[in-house]
């Protein structure tokens, strides 16, 4: 009983240290980056530059709008554009694009707190990009080609508060704070709970058991044992608790930044049973097309995970 609770203190001491010290001032100064983007029309003028170049790949430019979510705010924010989606008529087929790439990009609520951790940012944001645009457009092309392409007229207006005098620009900083705050605090329970359960497998042997018998495999492909608490627990529990795993890790020392960097597109991404249940929320047409925005999804995150291996 001692040690169980030695280790919930020491889960909980990591998981609030995680959340407060390196999450939260993060997320309060790039979301508060990304709203005054937003509020000045930064964002909008982005989107209608680059909606007609992705338009091919099955992106609208509500679609090219979640994209600028994922991976400048996080992981739960393209709900709302999804949601909108489906509200204004948008196509199945077009659905189906949007939730695979939203599916297959590195979420920001994970990568930026991982780039203070020794994440290769630029290249992580580059494949991410990449990724997600091949998920769209596998998913649209082949896994989705047969979903309605039927699409009522599309208002593609993108309704967000400005910020044209000083009183706009601190309201859309305090909101911004407010919601960095909620996601910051909203990760602490799942970190707690997945550190606990890693620390509890740990002790009692289970690890080192399950990497004694995954070694050999991993050796062959020259990858990193580690990578199986990692696995294990993204897929899981999703890829904040990862996160918080991988920091646990760094900090013992028995991972390496080269392993974080070399993994990241197969593991910083929502494609996971806590992100996809969040995702498909959306809405009852973006839970219906779920099975070929998935696979599309997989086209994307393997492109990422080849991608981030080369590099």
């Amino acid at each position: 009983m001692d040690q169980l609770t030695q280790i919930i203190l020491q889960a909980g001491r990591s998981a609030v240290e995680l959340s407060l010290f390196v999450l939260l001032p993060i997320m309060v100064v790039m979301l508060s980056l990304m709203r005054l983007l937003e509020a000045r029309g930064v964002l909008d003028w982005v989107v209608a530059r680059l909606a007609p170049l992705l338009r091919p790949a099955g992106l609208t430019g509500l679609g090219v709008f979640a994209a600028l979510q994922i991976n400048l705010v996080s992981f739960a924010a393209p709900m709302a554009t999804l949601t909108m989606m489906e509200s204004r008529g948008a196509s199945d087929r077009h659905l189906a694009a949007t939730l695979a790439m939203v599916m297959a990009m590195a979420q920001a609520n994970v990568t930026f707190p991982m780039a203070a951790m020794g994440l290769a940012f630029g290249p992580a944001l580059l494949l991410s990009i990449v990724g997600g645009v091949m998920a769209a457009a596998a998913t649209y092309h082949l896994f989705g080609r047969r979903l309605s392409s039927v699409e009522a007229t599309m208002d593609e207006t993108l309704h967000h508060r400005v910020a044209d005098d000083a009183k706009g620009v601190l309201d859309v900083i305090n909101r911004a704070g407010a919601e960095a705050f909620k996601i910051s605090v909203g990760a602490i329970p799942m970190l707690v709970l997945a550190l606990v359960a890693v620390m509890a497998l740990r002790a009692s042997g289970g690890i080192d058991l399950l990497t004694g018998l995954l070694t050999p495999l991993l050796r062959t492909f020259d990858l990193d044992p580690a990578l199986i608490l990692l696995t294990l627990t993204k897929y899981i529990a999703g890829g904040t608790a990862m996160m918080g795993v991988m920091d646990e890790m760094l900090k013992a020392g028995t991972t390496s930044i080269d392993t974080l960097n070399a993994s990241a597109g197969f593991l910083i991404h929502p494609f996971d049973v806590a992100g996809v249940a969040v995702l498909i929320s959306a809405g009852r047409r973006v839970a219906a097309v779920w099975k070929p925005a998935a696979l599309g999804a997989v086209v994307g995150i393997a492109v990422r995970t080849v991608g981030h291996g080369l590099l």
